[in-house]
């Protein structure tokens, strides 16, 4: 990849890796709606609102592979989601087709699996269950990522992010916890790993209490650094702090699957 764009570096995942991916690509273009307040000078980027395709296009222009990193990171109003999520990728795999980019790494997310119960193991292949509009944008990404692969042949990884972060801040970030250079690994195998064409890997490193299968990933070489258990007793501790949540400590996705949650009326 001699010229790659991330979008969505103003935010805390994209803080992150401008950081750790400086000097591990040639040339890489930063993009998000807003300028970061520590961008250096000699980082190059541009602004674009993700829901224009025409500013979209001119941030792709040249580059050969995308992290698409941009959106709205958190439950929201359908159409803040709708815009910012889910035309907002559409544009991104449009605009990517059209400047023939080869691969895109798409940061889809835990909760568009979210409402699997914590006691339940999933891999891959099991149906999507988000637990949220935010969740429901993540499984049209994944989808509209297999539709460019298949229909196009962009080659297309999306990364099934849990909870990035230097620590497990409670249990349920325990299973999930994604250390910074882990996610840069999946990130590199899916811009440079040469059988990718559409897969899906889950964005966790090697923790002991894992609700995911995430056999995919190690068999295109990923070898997470990180392990959850490391931080056991005070994920805990500031667990033990947080009220109780009947709904959400029993599902995958926690509170977000509690927020809004009233299936006890039905039936």
């Amino acid at each position: 990849m001699e010229k790659l764009l991330v979008t969505g570096v103003a935010g805390g995942v994209g803080t992150r890796l401008r950081k750790l991916m400086k000097g591990v690509y040639p040339s890489i273009r930063w993009s998000d709606i807003r300028k970061p307040d520590d961008l250096a000078a000699d980082e190059e980027f541009i602004a674009a609102d993700l829901s224009q395709l025409a500013e979209v296009e001119k941030i792709v222009a040249g580059v050969e592979g995308i992290v698409h990193l941009g959106g709205y990171s958190v439950e929201g109003p359908w159409e803040t989601i709708l815009q910012a999520n889910i035309v907002g990728c559409y544009n991104v795999f449009e605009a990517a087709y059209r400047a023939g980019v080869k691969r895109v790494v798409f940061a889809s997310s835990n909760h568009a699996m979210g409402f699997y119960p914590r006691d339940k193991r999933i891999g891959i292949n099991m149906p999507v269950r988000p637990d949220s509009r935010y969740g429901v944008s993540k499984t049209f990404g994944e989808a509209i990522g297999a539709l460019y692969a298949d229909k196009h042949g962009l080659r297309v990884t999306c990364l099934r992010i849990g909870n990035v972060g230097d620590v497990p801040l409670d249990q349920r970030r325990l299973a999930i916890w994604l250390k910074p250079e882990d996610l840069l690994a999946l990130i590199r195998i899916g811009l440079e790993h040469p059988d990718i064409r559409y897969e899906i890997f889950y964005g966790a490193s090697d923790n002991a209490d894992s609700w995911w299968d995430n056999s995919n990933a190690r068999r295109f070489g990923y070898h997470p650094q990180g392990n959850g258990g490391e931080f056991l007793h005070q994920a805990m501790a500031a667990q033990a702090e947080l009220p109780p949540d009947p709904i959400g400590d029993r599902y995958q996705g926690g509170p977000f699957c509690s927020e809004e949650y009233d299936a006890g009326r039905a039936g």
